[in-house]
């Protein structure tokens, strides 16, 4: 399984997101975030026009990642360096791996990361 995390500053536009999963590699089978952050609109609005699934990282999941990215303030609110690359992490499973860093939109208001599954 491909999954394509994403971080986003509350007003990011669906613009931003789709961009930043498209600088990460686009291809992918879902999308993930933290928990409080799945039913955003603009992810919402994303998983429909990109017909994939979003799927939903506790805090915990995130914590437990080791990202090759760090944003101090991320850290601060998710207890991970990246939450794009660590929810691309958990949502993938065990023993999935980052195909590369973390990469923003050019408005710096999204990220996204994509991490493949070992079933892939």
């Amino acid at each position: 399984m491909r999954v394509a995390g994403i971080g986003f500053r509350t007003d990011a536009p669906v613009a931003a997101l789709r961009e930043a999963v498209d600088r990460a590699g686009g291809r992918a089978d879902a999308l993930a975030t933290a928990a409080d952050k799945a039913t955003a609109p603009a992810l919402v609005a994303l998983a429909e026009a990109l017909c994939l699934p979003v799927l939903s990282v506790l805090p915990a999941q995130l914590a437990r990642q080791t990202t090759l990215s760090r944003s101090p303030r991320v850290e601060a609110l998710f207890g991970t360096g990246s939450l794009a690359e660590a929810a691309a992490l958990a949502a993938a499973g065990p023993g999935a791996r980052l195909i590369g860093p973390r990469v923003q939109s050019a408005d710096g208001m999204a990220t996204a990361a994509i991490a493949e599954g070992p079933q892939t």
